[in-house]
């Protein structure tokens, strides 16, 4: 009875994490999480409040418009010109999304034609890939390997599949990899796009959360940028607001018109109640993402020096509240498996983000350093045989 595009679906991975976990939890396990990106901090009081107030309002109580928000838009656009010196038009280049997800997704219903070619990172979001096959079109993977510190090597795209390509998918600081990219790499897939009439599509959902004084810069930030492309964003994670479901795209006035005519078909836009949080959160003092920061670091020299002392090479990351581990034997299935059974902890193996995540596993930092230490007992306990 499914249609072709759902039954052709792979697994939705962290749906597979979640029923794995809940039968643990079943037979009285004390699961300890890395598994799922999602915040365990809590949102900000000042942007509790500032919703609380709104919901009061009865104009709040309507139907939004779908592109969001002027006030809203604007505060966006006061945020990058702030901490990045971006230039944007609030009624042109800015339109208010459900999360980034639902952006992500429906992005390609905007640009993409049967049998268009749309190039993604892999390993990666795992939307980058199902989002092209929704639309009738075909993914083509761009590998991220540790040779090439994680960035998609441009030159090795068949120059078939870059002239039939019309999106292309970057995510940096990265998620699954952490891996960041600089200037130089981002004035490369301008020239690229510009030279193949690509749109580029910038997911910078981790933008914010970058540690040892390191500030990522925005794909927006190169010259021509602009001309072929825009950028994902939300306040999900910046914020601690991923049960929100407010993010933004902005960038390219075209591209943000084709979104806003695929979204005026499909919801209704997000709760103004919503948005006026949003508001408080961007342009209050950020000293609560300074905090983020804080504990995400401390969090994370406390679980790279523990896999460091069971003897794994691990990267220690530049941003994301992620740790990208490579793992024995190389297979991230039976690794993950293996932490499950043996020792009540959950990470996320790294095929279930394309198949160049195969050897590496993904551990999220959403656990207090009590819970970080327990593992790390558990785990070297296990691994080391004692």
């Amino acid at each position: 009875m499914l249609a072709d595009r759902i039954r052709n679906l792979p697994p939705y991975l962290f749906d597979e994490i979640d029923r794995r976990i809940e039968e643990k939890k079943k037979e009285g396990v004390d699961i300890i999480t890395f598994g799922v990106g999602d915040p365990d901090l809590p949102t900000p009081r000042h942007i509790i409040e500032a919703c609380c107030e709104a919901a009061k309002k009865p104009e709040n109580h309507r139907y939004p418009s779908y592109t969001g928000l002027l006030s809203f838009r604007k505060a966006v656009a006061k945020r990058y010109e702030l901490d990045y010196g971006i230039e944007l038009d609030p009624e042109t280049e800015i339109i208010v999304s459900l999360g980034s997800k639902e952006s992500i997704h429906n992005i390609h219903f905007a640009f993409i034609d049967p049998g268009d070619i749309v190039l993604y990172t892999n390993p990666g979001y795992p939307v980058y890939r199902t989002g092209p096959l929704f639309a009738g079109g075909k993914a083509y993977p761009m590998p991220l390997i540790k040779e090439n510190r994680f960035l998609p090597d441009l030159d090795s795209i068949p120059s078939e599949k870059a002239r039939n390509a019309k999106l292309m998918w970057i995510n940096y600081p990265n998620n699954p990899t952490a891996a960041v990219a600089d200037r130089e790499f981002y004035k490369a897939v301008v020239d690229f796009a510009t030279e193949n009439e690509i749109i580029v599509c910038s997911d910078e959902a981790y933008s914010s959360i970058a540690f040892d004084g390191y500030k990522p810069p925005s794909f927006l930030e190169i010259e021509g940028a602009k001309d072929v492309g825009v950028v994902f964003n939300s306040l999900s994670k910046t914020y601690n607001m991923t049960g929100w479901r407010i993010g933004y795209v902005v960038g390219n006035s075209e591209i943000i018109d084709g979104l806003r005519k695929v979204k005026t078909n499909v919801d209704s836009g997000t709760s103004q109640i919503i948005q006026e949080a949003g508001i408080a959160a961007l342009m209050s003092s950020q000293e609560c993402v300074k905090e983020n920061i804080r504990i995400y670091q401390e969090r994370r020299n406390i679980l790279v020096e523990g896999l460091r002392s069971m003897g794994f090479d691990c990267e220690t990351p530049k941003a994301t509240f992620y740790v990208w581990l490579e793992v024995p034997e190389g297979d991230s299935i039976e690794f993950t498996k293996m932490l499950l059974d043996e020792c009540g902890v959950v990470c996320t193996p790294g095929i279930g983000f394309g198949e160049y995540g195969e050897g590496y596993v993904r551990f999220a930092l959403t656990q207090p350093v009590e819970r970080i230490n327990e593992a790390i007992e558990r785990m070297d306990k296990v691994l080391k045989g004692a």
